[in-house]
């Protein structure tokens, strides 16, 4: 089979495509033909050798990344039922990757059976992505007496959350890079979209809420744009955090939350850790419903570091899949 390889922590050209020996699935195991394999933010940090303290450790070397993919099973191991094989399912494989290949295994006790309606991309995106959303969502309970700001809304997340607030009713305000992006967000529900990259942004905020005030921010940039997003929010209003993709975390003390009766919160970690087969699960609910369509942006597997280098610089919309030939 053909895998995406890394064989030196660094930049994305370290990730090679090569010809490797087809895995075998052992006891409990099952192996998956993989239809989409999910790029994740952390997969860069990860491939550039940086931790930095996250939930996961770098990967001894040589690896093959990839913690998220959907196929079909094509192989069990045994221990395992025989009926498995041929199911087209969604699974995210957690500590150990090897998702960025045309075969991959994992435990059969972590799969998802997925409807033939449910294509595979979107699934990838749904198992991973997805339910780091619904947890999030989980802690918002978003009402339709909200007005939501979104930072990054035409990213992965982002764009889960404007369905998402826009299904509870909620007035929405999504934030994102460029009129493509914009249009995109506007396109997923959003009553008002605005370029983050424009100096005004806030003011622009401001005067398209005309005297209604951010009861909720969803946040996962941080840096400038966060704290400035965070200085909107109204009175009595809740912030809830779960990155900082655009540079250091939000800086905020308890004056400022006393200041305004504001509530803020670490939203992902141990709170999401403990439930993730559930949030899995509700995840893949939302999307085989149809109330969650997932943006997504496709490459090649053999393109594995375009997607990587794309990811960075902010040049995807949605969640990144790669497709095997």
């Amino acid at each position: 089979m053909h895998a995406v390889r890394l064989h030196e922590f660094g930049p994305a050209e370290n990730l090679t495509y090569e010809e490797v020996p087809d895995p075998e699935a052992e006891h409990g195991q099952v192996r998956i033909k993989v239809e989409a394999a999910g790029v994740h933010l952390m997969d860069t940090v990860l491939r550039a050798g940086n931790a930095g303290g996250g939930p996961i450790a770098p990967p001894e070397l040589p690896t093959i990344p990839g913690r998220e993919i959907a196929g079909r099973v094509d192989a069990v191991g045994p221990g395992v039922a025989k009926s498995w094989v041929g199911k087209r399912v969604v699974v995210h494989l957690g500590p150990n990757p090897g998702g960025y290949a045309d075969l991959a295994v994992a435990k059969v006790q972590s799969l998802h059976e997925i409807p033939d309606h449910l294509d595979s991309p979107t699934a990838v995106a749904t198992i991973g992505t997805g339910r780091t959303a619904a947890g999030i969502l989980e802690q918002a309970a978003l009402q339709a007496t909200d007005v939501v700001l979104i930072t990054a809304a035409a990213g992965g997340m982002g764009s889960l959350f404007v369905q998402a607030a826009r299904n509870a009713g909620a007035l929405t305000v999504g934030l994102a890079g460029g009129p493509e992006k914009v249009k995109q967000v506007q396109d997923l529900g959003a009553q008002i979209a605005i370029d983050y990259t424009a100096d005004d942004w806030p003011d622009q905020v401001t005067k398209q809420l005309d005297g209604r005030e951010l009861t909720v921010v969803l946040d996962g940039v941080a840096g400038e744009n966060g704290q400035r997003a965070f200085d909107l929010l109204g009175i009595g209003g809740r912030l809830l955090m779960f990155g900082w993709s655009g540079g250091g975390p939000i800086q905020l003390t308890t004056d400022d939350l006393m200041a305004r009766g504001l509530t803020a919160t670490w939203a992902i970690g141990p709170k999401l850790m403990r439930n993730l087969r559930a949030l899995e699960a509700e995840a893949l609910k939302q999307s085989i419903e149809g109330n969650w369509t997932p943006l997504l942006t496709k490459y090649p597997l053999a393109k594995a570091a375009d997607a990587h280098r794309a990811l960075e610089n902010r040049e995807t919309v949605g969640k990144v899949v790669l497709i095997p030939a």
